[in-house]
């Protein structure tokens, strides 16, 4: 017979742990009637090196408590299966979230490089999933809904960018779009593909610590149609919007904004 100090000190755990495995009914060491101390022999050494194994293959407490209570070889491959396609898909998802990672870095550098800068950029290729009419048509926000995994997919800080559409006479339309950006063209994709080849391009800051909480655009618009103006580039009447980051100042909220502004 073994003593609780013993059994954690050549398996390698720790009391802690073999008393939570008491708890869970995983191994049931006799007492000592004389002094009240946990014994343990040889069987209970063997469920507890079991119990580490499935531990060890990260398999839930609960699942194995199950097994305690009988499971075939095809209910363990079973079991193993299933685990199997969990890790796969934590794989996934840590790839997706690296990715996000570098993009947000990637977005840091655009910031520090072409904040208040303007230059010629293409507006890569996005897939269109839905459209909201404006921020405030709080009743279209069930298309976001209907679109959650692809915003979950979305490899940017947001999948909304707005799109001011405008003339002379100033802006014809303002509205928002669900985006996914689109990796492979050579894919079947079921949404319109929006993309353009050549736009003045920038970065500016928004934001209540900026602005003040008052509304920009009319500055943002003389902005580019004054750098419009004296590079001599003719405005196809777009402009494209997309969140970069948020930070906070003085608990004020920081964004910068990605400009797209197709030209000829």
């Amino acid at each position: 017979m073994y003593t609780i100090g013993q059994v954690a000190k050549f398996l390698g755990v720790s009391r802690d742990t073999l008393k939570f495995y008491e708890e869970k009914e995983l191994v049931k060491p006799k007492q000592n009637s004389e002094n009240g101390y946990r014994e343990y022999n040889r069987f209970d050494i063997y469920d507890i090196t079991t119990v580490n194994f499935y531990r060890e293959m990260d398999i839930e407490i609960k699942k194995i408590q199950e097994l305690r209570k009988g499971k075939s070889i095809e209910g363990i491959q079973s079991l193993f299966e299933e685990k199997m396609q969990e890790v796969v898909e934590e794989i996934e998802y840590k790839k997706l979230l690296v990715k996000k990672l570098q993009t947000v870095q990637e977005d840091c550098e655009k910031v520090k490089k072409f904040l208040g800068t303007y230059t010629i950029q293409e507006m890569k290729p996005i897939e269109v999933k839905g459209e909201i009419e404006h921020h405030t048509a709080y009743d279209k926000y069930e298309i976001i809904k209907d679109n959650l995994d692809n915003l979950k997919q979305a490899v940017t800080l947001t999948s909304l960018r707005r799109v001011i559409q405008f003339n002379e006479e100033g802006v014809q339309e303002d509205k928002f779009i669900i985006v996914k950006k689109v990796e492979d063209l050579d894919k079947e994709i079921a949404g319109e593909i929006l993309s353009h080849p050549k736009c003045l391009y920038t970065v500016i800051e928004d934001g209540r610590w900026s602005t003040g909480g008052k509304n920009t655009d009319h500055k943002v618009e003389a902005s580019l149609k004054k750098a419009a103006k004296e590079n001599g580039y003719e405005l196809l009447g777009l402009v494209y919007i997309n969140q970069l980051l948020t930070t906070y100042e003085d608990g004020l909220e920081r964004a910068f904004l990605e400009i797209f502004v197709p030209i000829k």
